[in-house]
């Protein structure tokens, strides 16, 4: 009799990047990332943060034209679940003249330790901490005068609006992709959830909300590429894009279809949003992109790959105005939530957009 077949072993998370001195990525050759070490918050369980920079004199696939000299330093702030992997984005933004960094915040991607809750964190402001620290390497690498935009998709499209909002004067522009600055449905959706998640957060705040199941093969993300569900290819010149191929994502970096929600850290973006709800006042520039249209939910159907399935595109671009006095809103028929996750013209609308906004208001 044979013996049973063991369970396969999980892959092994890729090491933590060292402290405080850049070292290899897991994004390979022109990508650095280093550890950024933080004060004990309320979870005292070892929180750390961690900056990635892309070096395209060592990239083999920079752009064609990137400069050797940048002009300015874009940080980038992820989104739920999540964490930086977009290469394409750090690209253009160094063919543009941007040293391009980005951060992967506390207990999640790279910064994510084992027995730590994913995501976790109680006040969007405990950020500041690593945003700090993340901006001051940046600036002692690039000149304490440096013009510094800041970038941010979904949750950390919210954290960095809040932030700007706090600190005036901080930076030179700042560029959404898709932020989340409004519960999906409305505000009376949220105006009537807070106090049910109030509720739960007092008997546990760290407890997992329950969510419905699903099969895995009604999925639906983004990163997997293209499906025979998906159809016929639009245009057999995408058949090696990512779009088709699907992006590499870090096993236990990003969880399907989402990581345990907890009532203490959806009370925390609920908090943002009603802070933006109230009107911010943002100094510099803004760009708020987003999709052109919503089809909310994680499994599939035929409008997965031209939508945003995440966050309310509408909404959104509503919020956006009252961030500051100077708003720009850009919205991209066919973008996915993560819009330099879209289909090839979609992403170089995107890239275009940004290009010509960055011109006007910070490129010199």
């Amino acid at each position: 009799m044979s013996e049973p077949a063991s369970a396969p072993a999980p892959p092994l998370a890729p090491a933590p990047a060292p402290t405080d001195v850049w070292g290899p990525d897991v994004l390979g050759p022109g990508f650095e990332a280093r550890t950024l070490e933080l004060l004990p918050d309320e979870e005292d369980d070892g929180a750390v943060a961690t900056l990635v920079r892309h070096v395209p004199v060592s990239d083999p696939a920079a752009l064609p034209g990137t400069p050797t000299t940048p002009t300015f330093a874009l940080l980038y702030l992820h989104g739920w679940n999540d964490y930086f992997f977009q290469t394409e984005l750090a690209r253009q933004i160094s063919r543009l003249g941007g040293a391009f960094y980005a951060l992967d915040l506390r207990r999640y991607g790279r910064s994510l330790r084992e027995g730590q809750m994913p995501g976790w964190i109680t006040s969007l402001t405990d950020y500041d901490e690593e945003i700090s620290l993340a901006l001051a390497a940046i600036r002692s690498e690039r000149g304490w005068e440096t013009d510094v935009v800041m970038c941010g998709h979904s949750a950390g499209g919210l954290t960095a609006c809040l932030w700007a909002d706090r600190h005036p004067g901080a930076l030179t522009a700042l560029m959404l992709n898709s932020a989340w600055l409004e519960l999906q449905g409305s505000e009376l959706v949220r105006m009537v959830g807070e106090p049910v998640l109030r509720t739960l957060a007092r008997r546990d705040p760290r407890m997992s909300i329950p969510t419905p199941t699903y099969a895995p093969e009604t999925l639906f993300c983004i990163t997997d590429g293209w499906k025979e569900r998906d159809g016929e290819l639009p245009d057999p010149a995408w058949a090696e894009d990512p779009y088709v191929t699907g992006w590499h994502i870090e096993p236990g970096w990003s969880f399907l279809p989402s990581a345990p929600i907890r009532p203490g850290w959806l009370l925390a973006i609920l908090a943002g949003q009603a802070r933006v709800a109230a009107g911010l006042d943002i100094r510099c520039p803004v760009l708020s992109m987003g999709s052109a249209r919503s089809h909310l939910g994680v499994t599939w159907t035929e409008d997965s790959r031209r939508t945003d399935t995440i966050v309310d595109a509408d909404g959104t671009a509503r919020r956006a105005i009252g961030l500051g006095k100077l708003v720009t809103v850009a919205r991209f028929d066919g973008g996915v939530h993560d819009l330099v996750l879209s289909a090839p013209p979609v992403r170089e609308q995107v890239f275009s957009a940004m290009r010509r906004w960055l011109g006007g208001y910070v490129l010199r």
